[in-house]
């Protein structure tokens, strides 16, 4: 791609993420998210492929349905009430349409049947965009809401999304919709949890980001697609596959690595609020999705290629240098939970 088409793609991103972000007005945040479309689309077909092409197809789609509602939904909320501001109280009928649309934005089932099929057809680098850049400006709305939206419609959203990512993510052999499963698992969390403690959904989504990012940047790296293509990545690069091994437990949430805090502190939030039935049954939709990803850490870590390489190359080479921060920040940081409790 042109590498003056590609700053102007890259510029646009940032500037319909941070208008979104910094807007009070839902036509501005409305805009916003427009741009944050249409900038991403020339990304997805940059590689003249049908999937490709059938990706950016099924995304444009679905976002323009997505924020067709939220203008439906935000001017007749202006209608009733007479506010057009986002972070005031917003009619009930309003804010349910609201709430589904981010969920269409987001990926959340039962809206996120584009998701595994869009990033399947899209490249590692824009999966990578896909998953954590464009879910900032959804989610900053989402977290605006919670005042206004149901409990229910939430948590039935929330439990819903953990079942599907677990149950849509056993039979997948294709590393990119294997965590496309993964990410809707993970909103289901964050939507959980988001009308009782806003604070934890934002911290739930720092953890997802910063663990999804070091994922698909350790996928670059070694430049793998389906989990076939795993099983050479030990004889390549050990080190590397062993720390991409705890990478994937820490995002399906064991101890005692990163991923386990936010669900521990959500967990215990809603014990709390007297909803034991309810943690317990999304902690045991969580096993499912913990049966993929022990898939994917056998065919990385636990298995060898029948023919090795023959030319092992480095955990110190320069692409992966910048790998070492993310994967230790992926792994290390659930000693500091005593400082974020203070935090939220």
């Amino acid at each position: 791609m042109n590498p003056y088409a590609l700053s102007v793609i890259i510029s646009s991103l940032a500037l319909g993420t941070v208008l979104t972000l910094s807007s009070f007005h839902w036509i501005l945040a409305w805009i916003g998210l427009e741009i944050n479309t249409l900038a991403i689309i020339p990304l997805m077909t940059k590689n003249p492929h049908p999937r490709a092409i059938e990706a950016a197809t099924k995304y444009f789609l679905t976002q323009a349905a997505a924020s067709a509602l939220i203008l439906f939904s935000s001017t007749t909320n202006a209608y009733a009430l007479g506010e057009w501001t986002i972070n005031t109280p917003t009619h009930p009928i309003s804010a349910t349409l609201l709430s589904i649309a981010i969920a269409m934005k987001l990926g959340v089932a039962p809206f996120h049947f584009w998701l595994p099929e869009v990033l399947q057809g899209s490249t590692l680098q824009t999966g990578l965009i896909l998953s954590t850049w464009q879910k900032l400006a959804p989610m900053a709305l989402l977290l605006q809401l919670p005042q206004s939206v149901n409990l229910n419609l939430l948590l039935t959203l929330g439990l819903l999304s953990t079942i599907v990512g677990g149950w849509g993510g056993i039979n997948q052999t294709q590393i990119r919709k294997v965590l496309a499963f993964s990410s809707v698992a993970h909103l289901g969390w964050m939507v959980a949890i988001l009308k009782i403690s806003p604070q934890l959904t934002l911290l739930n989504f720092f953890f997802y980001i910063l663990m999804t990012s070091t994922l698909f940047l350790t996928f670059m790296s070694l430049n793998t697609k389906n989990m076939y293509e795993l099983s050479t990545s030990w004889s390549k690069t050990p080190t590397l596959a062993a720390f991409s091994l705890l990478a994937l437990l820490s995002l399906s949430g064991l101890p005692p690595l990163t991923g386990f805090m936010p669900k521990w502190l959500i967990a215990q939030e809603m014990i709390k609020q007297n909803m034991t039935m309810f943690a317990l049954i999304i902690l045991l939709s969580t096993l499912l999705s913990l049966f993929f990803y022990l898939r994917l850490t056998y065919s990385m870590s636990l298995t060898l290629a029948p023919s090795l390489s023959s030319s092992p190359t480095s955990w110190f080479n320069p692409p992966k240098n910048m790998l070492a921060m993310p994967m230790i920040f992926s792994l290390l940081l659930l000693p500091i939970t005593p400082i974020i409790l203070t935090m939220v």
